[in-house]
């Protein structure tokens, strides 16, 4: 009996920590290909000022549409969303990807690279423009 609920007990804890809020992963290859096709809404979730001082090209700064995301984000809610913080260990993207889903946004992924790998990758970033 007590191994029952053990494997009771482990596969409620798999099946949860699967549906816990995680969202798949994008590499900065087929970033880099959405970047130039416009085919994705792209979501910097690292704070203004480091927005200000370079994103990925086209990304929105999180923390400037918050209030308003909803009018931030295109009406068809199966639009891919690429939300990304500052690299692998930050979890700030969750803010924008878990607001994203909340608002009925199917296709929600995840560049865990991050800013940081995406310039350690070579890419360009842009400025804000003020």
């Amino acid at each position: 009996m007590k191994k029952l609920l053990a494997l009771v007990a482990a596969s409620l804890f798999l099946s949860a920590s699967a549906f816990a809020g995680e969202f798949p992963d994008i590499s900065i290859k087929e970033v880099k290909a959405l970047v130039a096709s416009k085919k994705a809404v792209f979501i910097d979730v690292n704070g203004s000022e480091s927005y200000a001082k370079g994103h990925v090209p086209g990304a929105l700064d999180f923390d400037a549409i918050e209030k308003d995301f909803a009018k931030s984000l295109p009406a068809d809610k199966s639009s891919l969303i690429v939300a990304y913080c500052g690299g692998p260990r930050c979890k700030a993207y969750k803010a924008a990807a878990e607001a994203a889903e909340k608002l009925g946004y199917k296709n929600v992924k995840h560049m865990s690279a991050g800013i940081s790998g995406w310039t350690a990758a070579g890419e360009k970033t842009e400025k804000a423009k003020h």
